[in-house]
């Protein structure tokens, strides 16, 4: 992978979040290429990490991954412009769809049939190089294929492969989970204004108590368990003292049902998923 050419179709918030961490990573920006509409932003693009903006064909002519990274509603349109050029070609290009709520069999319908095709559900943390990226493979994609993908995207976060039965259920959890604890800061901020802090105090504490709880949680050992991952609950258990404050907060939290509220949240999440795949499949 690290010598092959990644064309990103699509120079939006997700592509661009990419392209960059490619070229942090240290990548060539000699072998990344970007495909975008809007004459100015892919200027912008070029100017900012040094890549070439090119058309559609030309990724595909020139590419061994094409990375689909446009709005669901536009990914025909994307794979209609590189399907004759990839079947043009002696070799197989890997096309890696970041689109949501997109099934691989969907994808593989408008490509060449043979064309290994990755299934990736990415978060927003990819904007800051710590995205949660779920993988499903097609039927044409094997480990060479996931692999390769799994060190691309080592650039911007961490990755995980899932059966494609379990995306749905993947994106209600990381996909749609940054939002939840936006939601939980956003609802903490508020209450320490409500019982008199100044806001940007507030703000402070909660921000920086998120990105230390998340510190906890991905730090090995951290729950005092030598070597091993974290357990929330240990963690949780560790901050909380016997008749103390953190105890009176969580003994609120679980009378007005939030272990229930969020189960509740993520169902709905997962259903949605489950809806709009089928409106694109």
């Amino acid at each position: 992978m690290s010598t092959s050419t990644v064309a990103v179709l699509g120079g939006g918030k997700i592509g661009e979040a990419l392209l960059g961490g490619l070229v942090s990573a240290g990548r060539a920006p000699g072998s990344l290429l970007v495909v975008e509409a809007v004459a100015a932003r892919a200027a912008e693009l070029t100017d900012r990490y040094g890549i070439a903006a090119v058309d559609a064909p030309e990724a595909a002519r020139r590419a061994d991954v094409l990375v689909v990274a446009v709005k669901p509603g536009d990914v025909p349109a994307a794979l209609d412009q590189v399907r004759d050029v990839l079947a043009g070609r002696g070799d197989r290009a890997t096309v890696v769809s970041l689109a949501a709520g997109i099934p691989t069999a969907a994808i593989e319908a408008r490509l060449p049939e043979g064309t290994p095709v990755v299934r990736v559900m990415p978060n927003t943390p990819m904007l800051v190089g710590r995205a949660m990226c779920v993988l499903s493979p097609s039927t044409a994609a094997g480990e060479t294929e996931l692999a390769a993908t799994e060190e691309l995207l080592s650039a911007v976060g961490r990755t995980v492969r899932v059966p494609e039965t379990q995306q749905d259920l993947a994106t209600a959890l990381s996909g749609s989970g940054p939002a939840y604890v936006f939601l939980l800061a956003e609802a903490m901020i508020d209450a320490g204004v409500a019982l008199g802090l100044p806001r940007p105090v507030a703000t402070e504490l909660v921000t920086a108590t998120v990105e230390g709880a998340g510190g906890l949680l991905t730090t090995p050992g951290s729950d005092g368990r030598e070597g091993a991952a974290p357990h929330p609950g240990l963690l949780r258990e560790a901050v909380t003292s016997p008749g103390g404050t953190t105890a009176a907060a969580l003994g609120s939290l679980e009378a007005d049902g939030l272990r229930a509220a969020l189960a509740r949240a993520v169902t709905a999440a997962r259903d949605r998923s489950v809806e709009l795949g089928r409106a694109h499949g």
